[in-house]
């Protein structure tokens, strides 16, 4: 596996976790009995929806080199691993929290903030020339997410 990524390999992984996110909120809020509970976080949901579509796009305004993988790779391993990293480590390899509104928000808001770690070390395997800045732009959008889970859990 190539050890070298561009912001196109970091955009289809931040894409893979929005779908993610958008399925862990929408299961969460079966689990919840109040409806106002269950309409934030399926309004949540519909956030992570609206990233992942935010992420297309700058994902296609892309400039060629930021897309460029540097690194031969003819079975396309490093989307493979970006795929099986997002589908594992961010929403999904998770403890599950329990069924209150609050252990809900509580793991969201610690998923969040694993997400931006993540993207925080992603940033350094991708040079300058291939995008690395492009990264920034995905992780204030993370936190946006904390912001908004952060202030209901004070609710």
């Amino acid at each position: 596996m190539a050890d070298e990524f561009n912001a196109n390999d970091i955009f289809e992984m931040a894409i893979k976790i929005e779908q993610n996110g958008a399925i862990f909120y929408r299961n969460a809020a079966k689990k919840v009995v109040k409806e106002k509970h269950k309409q934030f976080l399926l309004e949540l949901a519909r956030m992570e929806g609206n990233h992942e579509i935010v992420f297309a796009n700058m994902q296609k305004e892309l400039k060629n080199e930021e897309s460029f993988s540097t690194t031969f790779d003819p079975d396309d391993e490093n989307a493979l691993y970006l795929k099986a990293l997002a589908d594992t480590r961010v929403f999904f390899k998770k403890r599950q929290p329990d069924d209150s509104f609050q252990g809900i928000l509580s793991t969201a808001i610690q998923t969040e903030k694993d997400s931006i770690v993540f993207y925080l070390g992603m940033k350094e395997m991708v040079s300058a020339k291939l995008g690395q800045s492009k990264i920034n732009d995905i992780i204030k959008e993370e936190m946006s997410h904390i912001r908004i889970l952060a202030g209901k859990l004070m609710e």
